[in-house]
């Protein structure tokens, strides 16, 4: 019997283990770099206790603790006490998003390539691949959980405790490991690997929107969230070890969850429904425009209310922003401005959050592109270049479709913070809050010529992910790490006027707009030169 469900478990994962034998370490390294990097960084930016004082109470506030999670330990802020706040959430996301990606490459992209298929004709368990794919999950957030402890030690920061450190990577692993089971649960319910990353993508917005709520305006609400049960740990504060535990024992059950639901239902099957279409196609879906964009439907419209949502969160915090302290070392840094007081300051986080809340809106329109690659992947594409549809027109109507999410979703997350920003805070105009976010869709688009450019190539998709962290980076951490100006310049963010407080500058957006020009009509020619991949 055991081995009718789970036979060859080990096998599997040894396979899945090849096929991760680079992707896997690359995350892990950049997760070991990112931490203690930090970690350092914080240390020499705060040497003393008046520094750590400082920023104790810039970050208590409604709009760093919607971003960031509550600050605990800001009586005594030590280093480790900063690290945990400042880096544990955003960190933990990242991991979410590792989770999500792996675990929906190893179940339902393998069952429409037709690798499940294949490796459930052998003698193997049925419940063998999902199996296999939460235990090789475990065990890489085992291994992260361990390493990440031990790199903390060994840098040697008085306040970064052992015990603290280990727990700190406990905390990353098991959130990974919670959202591996989550995902699985979803590869179940979708029939495809886009609804499966769109389902599980909603449930990690929608933990950490509950969150974000809860932390500033009523507590109770936080712990139906994970994400709030990881923050209660307190690591380098009090270290509650059961939290951990607490997320663990839910992720088990949500593992169980998936394997059993995956016993019932047929391999290349979803458990929700299908709606059935209509009997004929209306003249829209004849087109090549009409049918990419009606293929993407409900992730547009899942992403469009998710960032309407995710604007009017923050939106709605900005009345608290003139509780900063204007006179923080650690805001000016990030800012990248001598704080103001007041409106001014408030006209200046507004800045950051435009730019913030703008590169999160650029996933989608780079998954919508990289849609294409999928779809030759699948040996999709040579049916339809096959006819009097040419090549440049089926890469075009795709970017089309890009371009079209990346103004519906960027003014969706724009309507969202400039609303709950006019409601909740009488000096801010409703025009302030929009421009500040809809400024950056030249930046946007730059960014679907470089993933139109990878799709004409046929290679290096991953480049593009890459630079969009790049741009996070340079815009979260920039200020605080000293970035030169020229590191800055090489993001397509920074180019762009920061709106209300900068003047506009249609010169630079002018220049993006051509950049993206130039990298679509190359990726046209590249894609209808090149041959397809199947």
């Amino acid at each position: 019997m055991t081995n009718h469900w789970f036979g060859r478990v080990w096998p599997i994962a040894l396979w899945q283990m090849k096929q991760d034998r680079v992707r896997i370490p690359v995350w892990i390294i950049s997760f070991l770099i990112m931490t203690v990097t930090t970690a350092t960084l914080f240390e020499s930016l705060y040497p003393s206790a008046e520094d750590r004082m400082q920023l104790a109470h810039s970050v208590v506030n409604p709009a760093i603790t919607a971003l960031l999670g509550p600050a605990y330990g800001v009586d005594n802020y030590d280093v480790g006490a900063i690290l945990a706040h400042q880096m544990l959430l955003l960190t933990a996301v990242v991991v979410a998003v590792m989770s999500i990606l792996i675990v929906t490459r190893h179940t339902r992209e393998d069952e429409e390539d037709g690798r499940a298929e294949l490796i459930s004709s052998l003698p193997v368990g049925r419940l063998s691949n999902v199996t296999s794919t939460l235990l090789v999950q475990l065990i890489v957030y085992i291994t992260l959980s361990l390493f990440i402890g031990l790199v903390l030690v060994s840098i040697n920061i008085p306040s970064i405790t052992v015990e603290g450190s280990f727990l700190y990577g406990a905390a990353l692993g098991v959130t990974g490991f919670l959202f591996a089971a989550v995902t699985a649960v979803m590869a179940q319910l979708s029939e495809t690997a886009r609804g499966t990353m769109g389902l599980s993508f909603a449930v990690m917005l929608t933990f950490y929107l509950i969150r974000a709520i809860g932390d500033v305006s009523y507590d109770p609400l936080s712990w139906f969230s994970p994400l709030g049960w990881m923050l209660e740990s307190r690591v380098f504060v009090e270290n509650n070890w059961w939290m951990i535990l607490l997320m663990f024992a839910v992720a088990f059950l949500i593992a169980m969850i998936a394997m059993y639901l995956n016993a019932i239902r047929d391999v290349g099957a979803g458990l929700l429904p299908s709606k059935p279409g209509k009997p004929h196609a209306s003249k829209w879906l004849k087109s090549p425009l009409g049918f990419t964009i009606r293929m993407q439907r409900t992730s547009i419209i899942a992403w469009t209310i998710g960032m309407f949502v995710f604007g009017a969160t923050y939106g709605s915090v900005l009345v608290e922003t003139d509780t900063y302290v204007a006179e923080i070392e650690i805001m000016a840094q990030m800012l990248g401005e001598d704080l103001g007081t007041g409106f001014e300051l408030i006209e200046q986080f507004i800045v950051m959050l435009g730019a913030i809340i703008s590169i999160v809106a650029t996933i989608p329109m780079i998954l919508s592109m990289y849609r294409l690659s999928k779809e030759e992947k699948n040996n999709r594409i040579e049916q339809v270049v096959a006819t009097t549809l040419s090549r440049r027109k089926l890469i075009g109507s795709y970017l089309l479709t890009a371009l079209i999410i990346s103004v519906l979703i960027m003014a969706s997350a724009a309507f969202g913070m400039a609303l709950a920003g006019a409601l909740t805070l009488d000096e801010l105009a409703f025009s302030t809050a929009f421009n500040a976010i809809i400024v950056y869709l030249p930046a946007t688009w730059v960014m679907i010529g470089l993933a139109a450019l990878c799709v004409g190539l046929g290679k290096w998709k991953g480049l593009t992910w890459l630079y969009l962290g790049y741009a996070f980076i340079v815009i979260y951490l920039g200020g605080i790490l000293e970035f030169p100006s020229w590191m800055k310049s090489l993001s397509p963010y920074e180019l762009v006027p920061g709106l209300p407080v900068e003047e506009m500058n249609w010169s630079a957006l002018f220049g993006l707009i051509m950049m993206t020009i130039l990298l679509i009509v190359i990726s046209l020619q590249l894609y209808a030169n090149r041959d397809l991949k199947g």
